[in-house]
C-alpha cells in the first residue's frame, strides 16, 4: 500500500507540472506565479521563475526546456531579485508586464508605451518574449515588447545586436556579476556608432577588444566568425538600423552567442553526440587581441618574438613607439598595399558605399590629413571607401582575413619597399618624369625666395612695433618663463600651422577670440586660442591662464604646449582635441545618441577628478570659476579634459575664499552667492559641477530649460517626488544603469544646494560618485523661483530666494 500511494503521488506530480506548464502565453486573466512556468509551442524554452547557481535570490527569465542542465538565456529582474518566492508576473490591461513581490510592489517591468486591447505575453520557439495586441496578432505594428531587444549576456539566433536609428534603442550585452549573480558584470559589448560603426569590448569605459570593421563578409578581428557549416552572420547598416545577426544553417540545431563574467565572446553549439554544449569559437583569442596591444602604427602576432612590429616605412622610437621613417609631403606621398590584417580602429574615420575604391584613393591623396583607406565591401568585388585620419591602431596579423588596406608613406618609402604596385601615383613615362621634377624643383625655388623675403619683411615690421608691444612681451617676465619650462612660440610658426589662421581652420568663436586648428612643422595636431585685439581677456588674463595651466599635469585637464606674445597677438597653443566640447554632443539631438549613459559616467567622474586635483593635489589650490559643458573637451577616447583658465584663481597657504567686485563667468553656472556679493571658493565650483551633472544626465541646458522652473528646480522637484527618471535624456534610457543614474541625479542636487556649507567637497563628490554609500537628503537648490519657494517653504528652512530678477550681474560669457 505504501508503494502504491508513491505512484500514485508521482503521477499526480507529473500532471500537475504538465497542467502547469503546458501554455506558452500569459493574459490579462491568467499570470504566472513561481511554482509556474511558460513553454514554447515547440517544448524548445520555457519561462518561470529561477535561482541561479547557489543563490537564493528569485529571478524571472527564459532557458532551454529540451536540455538537462538549465541554461539560462533571458533574465528580466537581473538588477532587482526577489528575495522569497512570493513573486507573480502579471500582464496590465495596456499590455505591460510586471513583477511583483509580496508587497504588491512592481520591482521590474516591460515599460511598453501605447494602448492595446486584449493584450497577450508569448513564448516563442526562437526564445523571444513577446507581448501582442490582441487585434493585431500577425500584423508586426502589433508587437509592443520582446525580450530581444533587451539582451543579457546571450544573443540568440535571429536576434538584433545593435541599435535602432530611429528610435534610439540600443541592444546591448552586459555579462553577469557572477555564476550565481546575473546583476550586470563589469564586461559590456555594443556597436559603437562614432566613426565606421564597430563592435567593441568594454570593462567599464576601456576598451578591450574590438571585431574590427566589417567588409560585407567577416569581421576584420574576427575571421573565425565567418559563414560555416553552422552559422550564417550579417551585418546591416542603413539610415534606420545599425545591427548584427546571425542564423542556424540547420534549424534544428541549438546555438548560442554569450558573453562570460570573464569577458570573452563564446560561439557554442549543442553536441548530442556529447549530451552538452561545445565551443567552436572565442575571443579574444590571445594576448594580440587585447586592445591597441602595441600601439601607433604596429601590428601583433603571437606566434613572432616580439610579439609587436612597426608596419612597413614605420621604425621604432622607442620599445613601444613606430613612427614614420620619412615625413610625409602630402602630394609626394604614396600607399603600401597590405594584407592579412586586423584592420585599425575606425573611431577616427570616414565611410561612403557609393565610392569607387579608385575614388578612394584619390580622396585621400588629396587630404593631406589621411593616412589610410580600404574598401568598405569586399563581397562584391573591392567596393565602397573608408578612410582613416590619425594614427593607425590596435592591428593583428591574420591568415585567414581577405582584405587590404592602403598605408599612406613618404613616396621613397615606398619605392624602397617595393611598393610601386601598391597604388602610388602613376608616373609611368621616365621623361614626364624628370621634367615634373625639374618643373617641381624650380617652383619651390621660387616659393622658398617668397617664403623668406616674406619672413624677412616681417622681421623688419617686427622691429618696428617693438616699442609698442613691449608691454605685451614683459606681460610674463624672464624669471616667469624659466619657471613656467613652456616654449614661446613665434607668431610666424602659428601663422603657418593654422594656415594664416584660415576660416577652414577654425574650430570655434567666443568673447575672448578665435580657436583655430593648426598642425606644427612636426605633425603635431594643436588648437590656437587667438585672442583678439579688442577681447575682454586683456594681459592679466592671458597671463593668469599660462602661469595656472602650465604647471597642471593631469589627465582630465587640457594641456598647454605653449604660447606666444608678439606684435599685439597673444596666443595660447594647446593639444588638439579632436571631439570639440561636451555641449556639442549633449545639447544636440543627433550628437546626443552617440554618449550612452556609461560615457555620461565616464565624463562626470572624470571632470569630478579634474576639479578634486585643481582643488586638492595641484601646486595651488585652484578655483576654476567658469566650468561649464563648453569648458569640457573631449579626446579622441572620449576622455574629458577641463580647459579655459582664463578666470581661474588660485589660493596660497590657508586661504579657503577670496572676494570680488568684477563677478565673471557663465549665466547658469553660478552659484548664488558668488553673483550677490562676489564671494567665490572651491565650492563655486561644486556648483557649477552640480549644474554640469544635472545637464549631462538630462541633455537639456540649465540656462533656457524649457520648463516652468529652471533645471535645477524641475530637478529638485521630480527627485523629491521619485520620480527622477523624468529627467533623464531618452536617448540614453536604453543604455542606462538606474541606480548609477540616481546617484549622479543625487550628487548633482547635492553640489548645487544654496547654502556653500551645505555642498560637499569635491574629494567627497569622487567618493560618492564611485561608492555605493548612503547619500544625505539635499536641500533646497540655489536660485528658486518665487512660486517654487511657496511650494517648498514647509519643507525647508526659511531665506530669501534668488530670482535672475533680483540683481543686475556682468557676466563674462566666455569663448
Amino acid at each position: 500500500m505504501e508503494g502504491f500511494a508513491i505512484l500514485v503521488f508521482c503521477l499526480a506530480l507529473v500532471n500537475n507540472i504538465a497542467a502547469t506548464s503546458i501554455s506558452d502565453t500569459i493574459s490579462t486573466v491568467k499570470s504566472i506565479n513561481d511554482s509556474q512556468i511558460i513553454v514554447s509551442a515547440g517544448k524548445t524554452y520555457a519561462l518561470g521563475f529561477f535561482s541561479p547557481g547557489k543563490s537564493k535570490n528569485r529571478y524571472v527569465g527564459i532557458w532551454y526546456n529540451i536540455f538537462p542542465k538549465q541554461t539560462v538565456v533571458w533574465v528580466a529582474n537581473r538588477d532587482n531579485p526577489l528575495t522569497d518566492s512570493s513573486g507573480v508576473l502579471k500582464l496590465t490591461e495596456s499590455g505591460v508586464l510586471v513583477l511583483l513581490n509580496r508587497e504588491n510592489s512592481v520591482i521590474w517591468s516591460s515599460n511598453s508605451t501605447g494602448s492595446a486591447l486584449n493584450p497577450v505575453a508569448k513564448l516563442l520557439d526562437t526564445g523571444n518574449f513577446i507581448v501582442q495586441d490582441g487585434r493585431n496578432k500577425n500584423d508586426p505594428k502589433g508587437l509592443l515588447w520582446q525580450s530581444f531587444d533587451y539582451p543579457v549576456d546571450t544573443i540568440l539566433p535571429g536576434q538584433k545586436f545593435g541599435r535602432d536609428l530611429v528610435t534610439g534603442l540600443n541592444r546591448y550585452m552586459t555579462s553577469w556579476s557572477s555564476s550565481d549573480d546575473p546583476s550586470q558584470g563589469k564586461y559590456r559589448y555594443q556597436i559603437d556608432v562614432i566613426g565606421y560603426p564597430q563592435i567593441v569590448l568594454r570593462e567599464g569605459t576601456v576598451k578591450r577588444y574590438r571585431f574590427g570593421s566589417w567588409n560585407g563578409v567577416q569581421f576584420s578581428g574576427a575571421p573565425q566568425l565567418k559563414q560555416n557549416s553552422i552559422v550564417e552572420f550579417d551585418f546591416v547598416a542603413n539610415e534606420e538600423e545599425l545591427y548584427f545577426a546571425y542564423e542556424l544553417v540547420n534549424k534544428s540545431a541549438h546555438h548560442r552567442m554569450v558573453l562570460t563574467i570573464d569577458g570573452h565572446i563564446q560561439g557554442v553549439y549543442w553536441s548530442d553526440e556529447k549530451n552538452e554544449w561545445s565551443e567552436y569559437a572565442k575571443i579574444p583569442l590571445d594576448d594580440c587581441d587585447s586592445y591597441d596591444k602595441c600601439g601607433a602604427y604596429a601590428t601583433c602576432n603571437i606566434n613572432k618574438i616580439p610579439a609587436c612590429n612597426c608596419l612597413g616605412g614605420f621604425v621604432p622610437k622607442t620599445a613601444d613607439i613606430c613612427v614614420r621613417r620619412t615625413s610625409l609631403s602630402c602630394q609626394g606621398d604614396g600607399f603600401l598595399k597590405l594584407s592579412g590584417l586586423k584592420l585599425p580602429d575606425t573611431e577616427r574615420s570616414w565611410f561612403n558605399g557609393s565610392v569607387s575604391l579608385e575614388d578612394c584613393r584619390v580622396l585621400c591623396s588629396k587630404n593631406c590629413t589621411c593616412t589610410a583607406y580600404a574598401a568598405l565591401d569586399v563581397s562584391k568585388g573591392p567596393t565602397g571607401c573608408l578612410l582613416w585620419f590619425g594614427d593607425l591602431t590596435d592591428m593583428k596579423e591574420f591568415t585567414g582575413v581577405d582584405q587590404e588596406i592602403y598605408i599612406r608613406l613618404a613616396g621613397t618609402d615606398v619605392e624602397a619597399i617595393g611598393g610601386k604596385k601598391s597604388h602610388k601615383p602613376n608616373i609611368r613615362k621616365r621623361e614626364f618624369f624628370i621634367v615634373s621634377c625639374v618643373l617641381c624643383i624650380g617652383i619651390l625655388i621660387l616659393c622658398l625666395t617668397v617664403i623668406i623675403y616674406r619672413r624677412w619683411k616681417a622681421s623688419q615690421q617686427g622691429r618696428k612695433m617693438e616699442g609698442n608691444t613691449k608691454s605685451d612681451v614683459n606681460a610674463i617676465n624672464e624669471h616667469e618663463k624659466e619657471d613656467l619650462d613652456l616654449p614661446m612660440f613665434e607668431f610666424s610658426t602659428i601663422s603657418l600651422a593654422t594656415n594664416k589662421f584660415s576660416t577652414n581652420n577654425k574650430l570655434g568663436e567666443g568673447g575672448f577670440g578665435s580657436v583655430y586648428k593648426g598642425v606644427l612643422d612636426d605633425g603635431r595636431e594643436i588648437a590656437v586660442k587667438r585672442l583678439s585685439k579688442n577681447s575682454r581677456q586683456g594681459l592679466q588674463e592671458f597671463k593668469n591662464e599660462v602661469m595656472h595651466i602650465a604647471k597642471l599635469q593631469h589627465r582630465n585637464l587640457v594641456r598647454l604646449l605653449g604660447y606666444g606674445i608678439q606684435a599685439g597677438e597673444r596666443l595660447l597653443i594647446y593639444e588638439f582635441m579632436p571631439n570639440k566640447s561636451l555641449d556639442f554632443f549633449i545639447f544636440d539631438e543627433k550628437s546626443s545618441k552617440l554618449l550612452d549613459w556609461p560615457r555620461r559616467l565616464h565624463i562626470i567622474n572624470g571632470v569630478a577628478r579634474g576639479l578634486l586635483y585643481l582643488h586638492q593635489d595641484s601646486r595651488y589650490r585652484i578655483v576654476h570659476r567658469d566650468l561649464k559643458a563648453g569648458n569640457v573637451l573631449l579626446d579622441s577616447e572620449m576622455n574629458p579634459k577641463i580647459s579655459d583658465f582664463g578666470l581661474a584663481r588660485n589660493f596660497g597657504g590657508n586661504e579657503i575664499d577670496g572676494n570680488t567686485d568684477h563677478v565673471v563667468g557663465t549665466y547658469g553656472y553660478l552659484p548664488p552667492e558668488y553673483i550677490l556679493d562676489g564671494a567665490y571658493s572651491t565650492k563655486s565650483d561644486v556648483f557649477s559641477f552640480g549644474v554640469l551633472i544635472l545637464e549631462i544626465v538630462s541633455g537639456k541646458k540649465n540656462r533656457g530649460f524649457c520648463h516652468e522652473d529652471n533645471l535645477l528646480v524641475h530637478a529638485w522637484r521630480v527627485f523629491t517626488e521619485g520620480k527622477c527618471s523624468e529627467i533623464v535624456d531618452a536617448t540614453i534610457r536604453d543604455s542606462l544603469d538606474l541606480s548609477s543614474v540616481l546617484r549622479s541625479i543625487h550628487v548633482g542636487l547635492l553640489c548645487v544646494q544654496l547654502n556653500p556649507d551645505d555642498r560637499p567637497n569635491m574629494s567627497s563628490v569622487v567618493l560618492m560618485l564611485t561608492s555605493e554609500s548612503a547619500l544625505p537628503q539635499p536641500n533646497l537648490p540655489g536660485f528658486f523661483t518665487n512660486k517654487s519657494m511657496a511650494e517648498y517653504s514647509s519643507s525647508s528652512s526659511s531665506f530669501k530666494p534668488y530670482s535672475n530678477n533680483d540683481i543686475t550681474v556682468s557676466i563674462m560669457s566666455a569663448r
